[in-house]
């Protein structure tokens, strides 16, 4: 097989949660851009519709649909909808999340489960409905997206998020072992691990503190489009198939510290 071969999704599936903003539609893009027919879900409809749209003219199908992470009419209605319109899932990239920032000394307890309902049970929800029928199928690829802020601590100065690290910590571990149990059913279970993207997520933070944050990074500058989307592509294509259980960090260099 040819390189280029190699990293091509022609025909291929790929679902991506929280795919209407942010990351999720960067990689939606790229997976698109690659060739990968796309579905795209998360709780704003409208996100994914617009998403699906500027999608569609790069010459792929895709689907949009809304969808709780936590609901399982939602996630059974994802899963068959798309295999009705597709027939198969090649790909699922675990990108859906949201963020709690406080001193932990103050954090609500029912603020902490909202974080933690939806980055950790709401990914392995989504993940055991999607990998049945991988087993299936006897392959798939899943891409679960952590943080750079779930490989250690983070400066309170930018990031005061203890709920998120620890999910996105948790994820790490998650990949890992998940790996482990589905490698008979060939399917690779991979993980990206991104720094600082400008999202809606961090775009505050990140115009307030862009200096500090900056000097942390052995390159100079924040994360673009084609970083993450790099990134995605590899893990979704052939090209990462003796690849399993491992994190890929695009983060600028920020994990190479020591501390």
């Amino acid at each position: 097989m040819s390189i280029l071969k190699a990293f091509d999704l022609t025909g291929k599936v790929s679902v991506v949660t929280g795919g209407g903003s942010g990351l999720g539609r960067m990689m939606a893009i790229g997976l698109a851009e690659a060739g990968s027919d796309i579905i795209i879900c998360s709780r704003k409809l409208e996100k994914c519709e617009a998403t699906a749209d500027e999608i569609e003219k790069l010459g792929v199908k895709t689907l949009a649909t809304q969808c709780d992470l936590n609901c399982d009419e939602d996630l059974d209605q994802l899963v068959s909808n798309t295999i009705k319109k597709f027939g198969r899932i090649n790909v699922l990239v675990n990108n859906s999340g949201l963020t709690w920032a406080g001193p932990p000394e103050d954090i609500k307890i029912e603020n902490w489960k909202k974080v933690i309902d939806v980055n950790i049970t709401g990914t392995f929800r989504c993940t055991q409905k999607v990998g049945r029928e991988m087993i299936r199928q006897k392959s798939g690829k899943i891409i679960n997206i952590s943080s750079a802020a779930g490989l250690g601590g983070t400066d309170p100065k930018y990031l005061d998020s203890l709920p998120y690290n620890t999910s996105k910590g948790a994820l790490i571990v998650f990949t890992k072992d998940l790996a482990v149990k589905w490698a008979k059913y060939n399917i690779n279970v991979n993980c990206i691990a991104p720094g600082w993207f400008y999202t809606k997520m961090t775009k505050l933070v990140m115009e307030h503190e862009a200096d500090i944050m900056r000097s942390r990074l052995l390159i100079k500058r924040f994360g673009v489009e084609h970083d993450i989307k790099g990134a995605v592509i590899f893990l979704a294509s052939n090209a990462s198939d003796y690849m399993t259980g491992q994190i890929m960090n695009v983060d600028g260099g920020l994990s190479a510290w020591a501390s």
